[in-house]
């Protein structure tokens, strides 16, 4: 039997399950609407291998899997699979954990020396035809979408030279575009980033590379019509430690935040840079947009420390939940003044997990839907995630001056990230899936998944499909619709 510690990133909702199934008709209560026809890919990391050093950051090691959730006829069915990277196969291959700390080589067993370290276990990626599974420390798997199977690790036919690929692209609505980048592209604790640019076919068409102020967890970044923006907050990384067999990652408060602005075809020579707050931290951007008058409007998730315990630990630092200064927050780029200052404008609520209708990418929106924590909740949240509590109210924010929306949960339960759905119905908002887990005892939860109107969310869900085994959190889902993924 595999003991795994008796610690927040293995109980609860955390504890590993390791299992690999197929569920071929989910029980559905309600009705799911017609134009819900697809499949909502999600990643879930599960270790398969209790650890072998003490890790704080042992959550975001566990080994990738692929959920797919396949709705078609008003019938939902789920299956899920190991990503098998390289890392995975060895392990199972050893029937024992052989990679140490999160992001350390150093730590490793000697069988992994020169081995792919990535787990793969962090946001389902569909662009030109093909599913890639992703994580930021490595260059991502490419995944049948129709079977889960791994078809091997995904390079871009060759042509890909960064050793590392975001989990968080941006598509193009108008052109199909895809833009990424990788940082820590060439190793450990480097400030290199590669900026990449495919076709929507999906052929690498430029890669160029620049330096960052320093080395930072670059997690996410955003682009508009003509720029690509890269967001640099002080969560560094040193090469020193890592050889001394530290953490990857430590919060430095004292230091500036800043953003790169690109035109996005032009050349990383032309890279203004842009100076932020001290100390500030965020893990996801809602969006990017110009204005009328040309200004750069860049909203994103902020909080004045990182938010991840284990970094603060690592950092010396102990803020309380309640005490981050979480806020959705608007940062103005002006690039016709000389000030090298961003202008900040709290535009709402504390949350995570941002969602915008695919159509509104890099254009101005009206509205967008974000995870956040109900303040009148009674009792706690549910334990479980990187952060240690996961989001028990999903809102729906109006940027045109009307009210916001809010669906808020029951004592015990809590959303994994949704997706939006599109609809082609006149005046149709769209959908909202997400799945919801449900505590019923001190480590025994439900599942479902809920589809609810985009844009009544006080309407609660129209169709819940009951998932009937234990499931792990969910990072990141991408939702492909059935004429996509027929053509793939």
């Amino acid at each position: 039997m595999r003991r795994y510690p008796d610690a927040p990133e293995f109980t609860g909702l955390n504890t590993p399950l390791g299992e690999e199934y197929e569920v071929p008709e989910l029980a559905i209560e309600g009705r799911i609407p017609g134009d819900v026809e697809g499949v909502f890919f999600r990643a879930v990391p599960d270790p398969a291998f209790p650890p072998f050093v003490e890790d704080a950051a042992a959550v975001l090691s566990g080994d990738g899997m692929i959920s797919a959730i396949r709705i078609a006829g008003g019938k939902a069915s789920f299956s899920i699979r190991y990503v098998q990277t390289e890392r995975h196969r060895a392990e199972v291959a050893a029937g024992r954990a052989l990679f140490g700390k999160y992001r350390n080589p150093f730590t490793d067993r000697p069988e992994a020396k020169g081995l792919d370290r990535t787990v793969a276990n962090t946001t389902p990626v569909w662009h030109g035809g093909r599913l890639l599974m992703t994580k930021e420390d490595g260059r991502p798997y490419r995944i049948n979408p129709h079977t889960l199977e791994t078809m091997g690790r995904y390079d871009f036919e060759g042509k890909l030279k960064s050793q590392t690929v975001t989990a968080h692209v941006r598509i193009d609505p108008e052109t199909g575009e895809l833009f990424f980048y990788g940082y820590e592209a060439d190793r450990l604790a480097s400030t290199k980033v590669a900026y990449c640019v495919a076709d929507g076919r999906g052929t690498l068409a430029s890669e160029q590379w620049f330096d960052a102020p320093y080395c930072t967890m670059m997690h996410d970044f955003a682009i508009t019509k003509n720029y690509a923006l890269f967001p640099v907050y002080p969560t560094t990384c040193d090469a020193q430690r890592l050889q001394a067999g530290g953490d990857h990652w430590v919060h430095e408060m004292g230091r500036d935040s800043w953003v790169g602005v690109m035109p996005r075809y032009g050349s990383v020579a032309d890279m203004r840079w842009f100076r932020g707050p001290k100390g500030v931290s965020c893990y996801h951007m809602m969006n990017a947009f110009e204005d009328a008058d040309g200004r750069i409007q860049f909203d994103q998730c902020l909080s004045s420390v990182n938010a991840f315990p284990f970094i603060q630990r690592a950092s010396g630092l102990n803020i309380a939940p309640g005490e981050t200064g979480a806020r959705l927050e608007r940062w103005t780029i002006d690039l016709s003044k000389g000030s090298d200052r961003v202008t900040e404008t709290v535009i709402g609520p504390p949350g995570d997990f941002p969602v915008i209708p695919a159509r509104m990418q890099g254009r101005a929106y009206s509205h967008a839907w974000m995870l956040s924590m109900n303040p009148q909740m009674a009792g706690p949240p549910v334990a479980g995630g990187p952060v240690g509590a996961m989001f028990n109210t999903l809102l729906r924010l109006d940027f045109t001056g009307k009210p916001p929306q809010a669906l808020a949960l029951s004592p015990g339960s809590c959303f994994n990230e949704p997706v939006h759905v599109p609809s082609a119905a006149a005046g149709s908002g769209g959908w909202l899936l997400a799945v919801v887990d449900s505590q019923t005892g001190p480590s025994e939860f439900t599942h479902a998944l809920w589809i609810m109107d985009a844009g009544n969310l006080s309407a609660g869900p129209i169709a819940k499909a009951a998932i009937p085994h234990r499931l792990r959190p969910q990072v990141h889902g991408w939702w492909v619709g059935e004429r996509e993924l027929s053509r793939a």
